[in-house]
């Protein structure tokens, strides 16, 4: 049997969410941006996955037939090269919704849906989505305010990747993930541990270069004392200075 058609045997459980589960979904502005009703009969309808690390929750060309949201753990969405070589694209961080697009084109999934460490994952079901937007007017503009932080997001890629430089590129992505991920570095000293395990190879896809190339520039930040480091990932020591090497470079 294939991962993932092992994968879609997982059962569905009856929303029973723990506090930090729950503070997730809430946090996210896009979802506590709906009215409490609306909020209420997504939940209402929605389900419970949990996914250990790297299960296959859905691959390329896999029916979309449900709108997923992530409330632990992360999601990584990828694809393959034709020489079969896997690409990390983005994660997908608790408390954001995605996979509603192919959705509705009824295309299957763009890309293969990943556990990155132990996940858990709101699902509602495609049907349930539609007679969301029935009973609710104010899904539809919502979910297309969704789709616009989407093109703005893909848009800032775009132009990252063609006015600035690798550095810049890789110091914005450390410092969104040490926000995201971010855990006190403990007894290795000051900073903020990204505890999201990456290999260099996936970091170096999030920014567009190779694994060489990242190593090269990782060390020259950690030069300046930016960074440190270490056998558990990096961790960021001056989330400032991350932040000027992204705003002043071009």
């Amino acid at each position: 049997m294939r991962p993932e058609q092992e994968c879609h045997r997982h059962s569905d459980a009856k929303l029973i969410l723990h506090h930090q589960e729950r503070e997730a979904i809430a946090g996210d502005p896009w979802f506590s941006s709906l009215s409490a009703s609306l909020r209420h009969d997504i939940l209402r309808r929605a389900r419970v996955r949990r996914h250990p690390d790297a299960d296959v929750i859905c691959r390329r060309g896999d029916p979309a037939d449900a709108w997923l949201a992530v409330l632990a753990g992360a999601v990584r969405i990828g694809s393959h090269t034709p020489e079969d070589r896997q690409i990390t694209l983005r994660y997908v961080e608790p408390g954001v919704w995605f996979g509603e697009v192919e959705m509705f084109d009824l295309k299957g999934r763009p890309y293969d849906v990943l556990a990155h460490g132990k996940t858990t994952l709101l699902r509602v079901g495609r049907e349930d989505v539609q007679q969301l937007l029935v009973d609710h007017p104010e899904f539809c503009l919502a979910l297309l305010r969704l789709q616009s932080q989407r093109a703005r997001q893909l848009y800032r890629l775009a132009e990252d990747l063609k006015t600035k430089s690798l550095r810049a590129r890789i110091a914005r992505q450390l410092s969104q993930l040490a926000r995201t991920y971010g855990e006190p570095a403990g007894a290795s000293g000051p900073g903020v541990r990204i505890a999201l395990r990456l290999r260099q190879n996936e970091l170096a896809d999030l920014v567009g270069c190779s694994r060489q190339r990242l190593n090269q520039e990782l060390k020259l930040i950690e030069r300046d004392r930016t960074i440190r480091i270490e056998a558990g990932g990096v961790v960021v020591c001056n989330d400032e200075a991350l932040r000027q090497i992204y705003e002043r470079a071009s």
